[in-house]
């Protein structure tokens, strides 16, 4: 399929996330992210060193393909402390990363849940190249990137929805030109890559009963049904909200999101900061079902089949 970027604007909220009932396929299953403790980075062998402004990427791939990864990287470094400016401070202290050649390699060193795609285990993300002529060859990596940068330099404790709501919103982020621009949306990366599969109904109180979305106090709280069961269901639910509380109406949310965040985005702060659950719930359901709508429409102008 042809690669293409989608603007999510206020109205149309493209690429917009939807919450839903999604099938995992072991060609596309949801980036995993580990908490624990500092460990020591697992290096492979035969791993060659690329150093860069603020990272040290250890990798198999080939000397092109850990470049583009790098570049791309760097470039979210880059996204990353323009976005949080005001919340977070550069450090010179290089980050880690390690590159496997390919998915069949990194699978035999996963130290993570078996169905992972990459996963950050401080002090270092793990990732493969992905570049098969179809998806995005560098967005496992960038999602776990900024998991990196939420722990190790902005230094914040977040709840499952807001850490792995904003890695969704920048590891999905449309690259281009050595520019990695938030908010606009590459369709060949995860979770966007489901969003025409999403069946939201147009009644919230349906779609919740159905288990095809969660109630907006459950994904703060982590209340919601069981994630090994609807995994793509949560990644779709924690990048639509972040994308929401950035872009709709124009970033009516966004200044106040940012604070949610620096301050470990709790339900109290988010009613404080934001607004009551319940009222923010109904203007996000209808921003998911625009996001839905304007994905279906792209792919059928452009015979896209998922």
């Amino acid at each position: 399929m042809t690669r293409r970027a989608i603007l999510v604007t206020a109205t149309l909220a493209s690429l917009a996330l939807i919450g839903g009932v999604l099938v995992w396929q072991r060609a596309r299953p949801a980036p995993a992210s580990v908490a624990a403790p500092v460990s020591v980075a697992r290096i492979p062998a035969t791993a060659t060193l690329l150093e860069t402004s603020h990272y040290r990427v250890h990798s198999t791939a080939t000397p092109a393909q850990t470049r583009q990864v790098t570049d791309a990287v760097e470039s979210l470094h880059t996204a990353y402390m323009t976005l949080f400016a005001d919340q977070v401070r550069p450090s010179s202290r290089p980050l880690t990363l390690v590159l496997y050649a390919d998915r069949e390699e990194f699978q035999r060193n996963n130290r993570s849940r078996p169905w992972a795609e990459a996963y950050y285990l401080r002090p270092a993300c793990y990732a493969y190249y992905g570049g098969d002529g179809k998806e995005n060859p560098h967005h496992w990596m960038l999602h776990e990137a900024v998991h990196q940068l939420n722990t190790e330099v902005a230094g914040w404790r977040l709840p499952a929805w807001a850490n792995e709501g904003v890695a969704s919103y920048l590891g999905a982020s449309w690259l281009e030109d050595g520019v990695l621009t938030p908010g606009r949306s590459d369709p060949d990366t995860y979770p966007i890559w489901w969003l025409s599969r999403m069946e939201l109904t147009g009644s919230l109180q349906a779609d919740v009963a159905a288990v095809r979305f969660i109630p907006l106090r459950a994904l703060l709280e982590g209340q919601g049904p069981d994630i090994n069961q609807h995994v793509n269901l949560y990644y779709l639910h924690y990048w639509g909200l972040t994308h929401f509380l950035f872009h709709y109406e124009n970033g009516r949310y966004a200044a106040a999101y940012k604070q949610l965040l620096a301050r470990g985005a709790s339900t109290a702060d988010f009613e404080r900061l934001i607004g009551p659950v319940e009222e923010i719930e109904k203007a996000w359901y209808t921003y998911l079902l625009d996001a839905i709508a304007t994905m279906q429409k792209y792919e059928a102008e452009n015979g896209i089949e998922r």
